[in-house]
Order: C-alpha cells, then sequence, then structure tokens
C-alpha cells in the first residue's frame, strides 16, 4: 500500500489540490492529509495503519458512528436490487412517511442530492412563492456553495454584497442582502429598505459551519415574527442541526416553526442526500405541479433511501440522551487536557459545545463572526497536529465543529482520555 505522502502527490497530479472538497487538504498544516481506507464505529484507520478517534464523522451525517450494522445490512440488501433507477420507486415513499409522521411542522417533502441542492430549492421555491427577489442571509451562516450564498458583508448595512468565491458575478448576489447574527436593528432597517421585496430570510438556527455561533431563542423568534409581518418566508437550514440536537432538529427544540426546511447529512445515513419540507400549500409551487422547476438524476436514490430511513429508526429519546451524555463527558475531557497539556500552552481555549456538536477555540464565548479572534487559524493548526498525533481526527480546519456519534461510548471515551494524556 502506498504511503499517505506518495497518495497526495499522485492526487495533486489528478485532482486541483489534491482533493475533491478544501477542507481536506490540510491547507496551512506540516503534515499531509490522511488518506482513509476503512472506518468503524467511531474510529477511522489510514493507508498506513494508524487508527484515529474520529470526531469529524464526515462532517456530521454518521450519528451512529461509521458501518453501523443494521444500516450494513440494509444497504446491502438495496444493493441486490439495484442502486438507480431513474424512475418512482417505493423507497422514498417510505423515507418521506416516517420523516413526515415525526416533523408535524411540515406536510410534503422532497429529495434533493445534497444540502446545497437543498437550499438552492428552498431558495427559488421561497422567491417562486412570493414573486420576490431579494433573500436576507446572515454573516457565519454557511449555506452550501450556491451562487448566490457565496457572499459577505460588504461596506453597508446591507445594500453591498461582495462574492467569497472567484467565479460568481456580481448580479448573482445583489439581491441577496447580508446582516450580522443578532443584529435586530438592522434586520428592522433593511425590511424599511427594500419594502415588499424580500422574500425570505435563511438562516442556520443553529449556525455550526463558520464556529458554533449558538443562537438565543429571542432571536430566533424576532426572525419568525419579522418575516411573518412583511409577508416574507422564514427557511432553516437544518442540514446539519436537524436530527442532531432532536430528531425534529432546532425547529423542535425551539418551537419555532419556519415556513421552509432544508434537510441532509443524517438524513441519508452517510449516502448523498439533501431536502426540502414545507407546508402544503408552499410545496405546491414546485414542479410539475406548479411553476418553480427542480429535478435531478439521482434525486431519492434508493440507496440513500433506505440507509437514511434505517438511520433514523434507531434514534429515540433514549439515544438522543446517550449521544449528548457522552458528547458532555468528551467535552469536559478536553476542556482538562486544554488547561493541563504542556504547561497550559492551550489554556485560553474553550470548548463551546451544543447538543452533540462542539467547538474548540482561542476564547471564549463567540456567537458571531465579529467575535471570532483574527489568529484562530494559525492557533489551531499546531494544536490539530498534535491531536492528530495523538491518534485523534478532528476536522483540519479552525472554523469547522466536532460530531458526536452513539459510538463514542464510555469505551472510547476511556480510549480518548488515555490517548489524550500520552
Amino acid at each position: 500500500m502506498s504511503t499517505q505522502s506518495e497518495l497526495f502527490s499522485k492526487s495533486t497530479k489528478l485532482v486541483p489540490g489534491g482533493v475533491h472538497s478544501p477542507v481536506r487538504s490540510f491547507k496551512g498544516l506540516h503534515t499531509t492529509p490522511r488518506f482513509i481506507e476503512r472506518a468503524d464505529g467511531a474510529y477511522i484507520y489510514d493507508v498506513e495503519g494508524n487508527s484515529y478517534i474520529d470526531f469529524c464523522m464526515s462532517f456530521g451525517p454518521l450519528i451512529l458512528g461509521h458501518k453501523n450494522s443494521l444500516v450494513e445490512e440494509e444497504l446491502k440488501k438495496a444493493l441486490s436490487r439495484g442502486w438507480s433507477y431513474g424512475a418512482c420507486e417505493p423507497y422514498s415513499l417510505d423515507l418521506a412517511e416516517y420523516l413526515l409522521s415525526r416533523l408535524p411542522f411540515v406536510d410534503q417533502i422532497r429529495f434533493v442530492n445534497s444540502g446545497t441542492e437543498a437550499v438552492m430549492t428552498a431558495l427559488r421555491l421561497a422567491r417562486g412563492a412570493t414573486k420576490r427577489n431579494k433573500v436576507i442571509k446572515f454573516n457565519g451562516c454557511y449555506h452550501g456553495h450556491v451562487d448566490s450564498m457565496l457572499i459577505k458583508a460588504g461596506s453597508g448595512l446591507a445594500g453591498t454584497s461582495e462574492a467569497s468565491s472567484a467565479g460568481v458575478p456580481e448580479g448573482t448576489s445583489q439581491d441577496t442582502l447580508i446582516l450580522e447574527l443578532g443584529d435586530i436593528e438592522g434586520i428592522t432597517q433593511c425590511f424599511k429598505d427594500h419594502a415588499g421585496e424580500i422574500a425570505a430570510i435563511i438562516v442556520e438556527p443553529l449556525p455550526a459551519n463558520n464556529g458554533l455561533l449558538v443562537q438565543d431563542k429571542e432571536f430566533l423568534t424576532f426572525l419568525r415574527e419579522v418575516t411573518k409581518e412583511n409577508d416574507s418566508l422564514l427557511i432553516f437550514d437544518e442540514v446539519i442541526s436537524g436530527f442532531r440536537v432532536a430528531f425534529g432538529g432546532m425547529t423542535e427544540l425551539t418551537g419555532i416553526i419556519p415556513d421552509i426546511v432544508t434537510y441532509g447529512k443524517i438524513i441519508g445515513g452517510g449516502l448523498p442526500v439533501g431536502a426540502i419540507a414545507a407546508k402544503f400549500d408552499i410545496m405546491q409551487n414546485l414542479a410539475p405541479i406548479g411553476g418553480v422547476y427542480q429535478a435531478g438524476t439521482l434525486s431519492a436514490n434508493p440507496l440513500a433511501m433506505v440507509g437514511g430511513l434505517k438511520t433514523l429508526e434507531l434514534l429515540d429519546k433514549k439515544s438522543y440522551e446517550a449521544l449528548n451524555e457522552n458528547t458532555s463527558k468528551i467535552v469536559t475531557l478536553f476542556k482538562k487536557w486544554l488547561k493541563e497539556f504542556n504547561d497550559g500552552q492551550f489554556s485560553d481555549y474553550s470548548v463551546l459545545s451544543h447538543s452533540s456538536l462542539f467547538w474548540i477555540v482561542p476564547g471564549e464565548e463567540i456567537n458571531c463572526v465579529n467575535k471570532i479572534p483574527a489568529d484562530i487559524t494559525e492557533k489551531f493548526n499546531p494544536l490539530f497536529e498534535i491531536l492528530l498525533n495523538k491518534g485523534i481526527y478532528l476536522s483540519p480546519n479552525a472554523y469547522e465543529v466536532g460530531f458526536g456519534s452513539l459510538a463514542h461510548d464510555d469505551k472510547l471515551i476511556a480510549d480518548l482520555e488515555k490517548r489524550l494524556w500520552s
């Protein structure tokens, strides 16, 4: 078997930057990306035979852990029947029926291939339903690599939007209005400045892709109220938080009901998937019965449908209690180690957490982008490399969160403690 360095050298010749998603590149780190050949439970194993306790967990989908035997069994059955039909099939109905039975705030759901596709469709649906064009997005909330969402705040309150990626035309972003999380005054003024023009507000109710920026319930309540007052829609992007913080996501935890919800990650059990859900009157705007077009060759592919259904069937109240309890133990261990390691080298770090998500970050409580330290990457990279050498795998990016799973049990936590203090 080739070494990591050999594989990465080969990869850079075949693939731009050597990776198929930028975060995997280990950019800025003094080590080579790990090439993972297998995984099981809470562990991943690289091509050189090293094991790592995995807290990246494929960036969130694997709430049961890697290679859950019951999910694997369902996937094997599905493979024996065929894995792509390009036609109607019963498996998406099973998953849709199960989801809708446990998500009382929506009437219908449509499956797509990713969280990005779900957001793209939700935005188009909101604009089609309201006959308006402008959308409010918040600095620090990530909604996939949709052109109109790949922007950051410009110099004005909300009137100027600047692309965060090359290749995004200015015209694409002109209808996206960027505001700061928690800025009630700014949002109120924005609705006055663009009266009758705003189709929707889109927000991660638990922003978890640019750090873990936990928001007050009062702020989310305000978003619900201001959208209703202005005949605009509220979109909750629950691609990460859905089925992670509770089965019904932040919608269930807060009791705040959005007009449209986007899902992904966990509902596919680790396979590519996304979904849009809403009440009947909004969903009727989607083609083929409405004028808002959406399509996909692999939408509702049978593998993701059966893998997702089995994953969700294994999640109940006790599962979430165990998940949160074990993640709390993990957070406690990390906090203790950060204070003790190398005479307090990382003593200025905090471990912010919510349910089974956590974020190791220099500084205190952070709930908006402006509070994130400017030197966060420079401080995080040495920490990441130290933990990696101890066989502990976080996401190789200072802004990404860590995830617990049901495989992160007491036996795993004991191994974590051993590795941390080794």
